[in-house]
């Protein structure tokens, strides 16, 4: 029913505006979802920006400069994702770098992607950002280009995507695989010492991760026809990620979905109160905040909602 009524909502005169956020709550709950698949199973990443600057990047520039449809330019982002998934996580894994050590290897990798993007400013724009060419001109849409001026068709468009991220974590979660990376999770060589292929299953789990947020860089740039290396990767980003999966409850299969909510109305909330009159508020609220949310609720807001119901059904059950 909860389905039903968020398909029909932006047909029953909602405005552009409150439109736009519902798209954008859409838009990061599927990203947030992507990082949940690898960062419940223990391997907390820092570096989620590269994969969907990538994504954002690749599709723009390959556009602009080459006129490559989005089309083409999609599975190029998607196997460019890949690769660096590969480049970084077997060394990783089969290394046994675990731990803060992974962290502060994919934080390492969020914010050298970011600065490739600023030192290529002849091609991206650098921290200016970039504009893909407009194929709007003549008409209302370019199936072509994936650029559509209503935002009614962007709606449903991430709603499939959304729908598809959380069909993906079931999946995952109802796999075999999950129960051996949990097993990973707890104590790598005692699952080694069982058969377990420890180095397959992180590195698996680890290309799905970062494919879902290459592909939720396409569609934001596609959606916003604007990209910046702020914006779409570098430590902020992934900071962002973090704290929204961890907010909303990364255990939960709709927890990143609520995380992605309550993340953008407090962004929201923020620029309305405080304007741009002091920079990096919001990354400094967000830290702080993600600090409050592991210390005093680390199954975040709808896993604490769901323990408290199992909670009281207990009780009525002892009653």
């Amino acid at each position: 029913a909860a389905l039903a009524l968020l398909a029909v909502a932006p047909l029953l005169g909602m405005g552009n505006y409150p439109l736009h956020l519902l798209i954008m709550c859409l838009l990061w709950a599927y990203v947030y979802t992507g990082w949940s698949v690898m960062g419940r199973l223990g391997m907390v990443s820092f570096g989620h920006g590269a994969f969907m600057g990538i994504g954002a990047y690749v599709v723009v520039m390959g556009w602009n400069h080459y006129g490559l449809s989005p089309w083409i330019g999609t599975p190029l982002a998607l196997a460019l994702a890949a690769v660096v998934a590969l480049l970084i996580g077997y060394p990783c894994f089969r290394f046994k770098i675990v731990g803060h050590y992974f962290a502060l290897v994919t934080l390492a990798l969020s914010e050298v992607t970011r600065l490739i993007i600023v030192a290529l400013r002849d091609q991206t724009g650098g921290s200016l950002g970039a504009t893909p060419n407009t194929a709007l001109a003549d008409a209302s849409y370019s199936f072509g280009a994936l650029q559509f001026s209503s935002k009614l068709v962007w709606f449903y468009v991430i709603l499939a995507f959304w729908l598809g991220g959380l069909w993906i974590w079931k999946k995952v979660d109802q796999s075999m695989g999950r129960l051996a990376l949990e097993a990973i999770s707890q104590e790598e060589d005692a699952a080694a010492s069982i058969g377990i292929n420890v180095t397959k299953l992180k590195l698996g789990v680890t290309m799905i991760s970062a494919l879902m947020t290459c592909m939720g860089g396409v569609l934001y740039a596609q959606y916003q026809l604007y990209v910046n290396p702020d914006t779409v990767s570098g430590i902020g980003l992934s900071l962002q990620m973090v704290f929204g999966v961890i907010a909303g409850g990364m255990f939960v299969r709709l927890g990143p979905t609520v995380g992605a909510a309550f993340t953008l109305l407090l962004a929201e909330g923020l620029r309305l109160w405080f304007g741009n009159q002091y920079h990096g508020l919001d990354l400094t609220v967000y830290g702080l905040m993600l600090v409050l949310f592991i210390i005093y609720m680390p199954k975040g807001i709808l896993g604490a909602a769901v323990e408290a119901r199992e909670k009281r059904r207990v009780r009525r059950a002892v009653a």
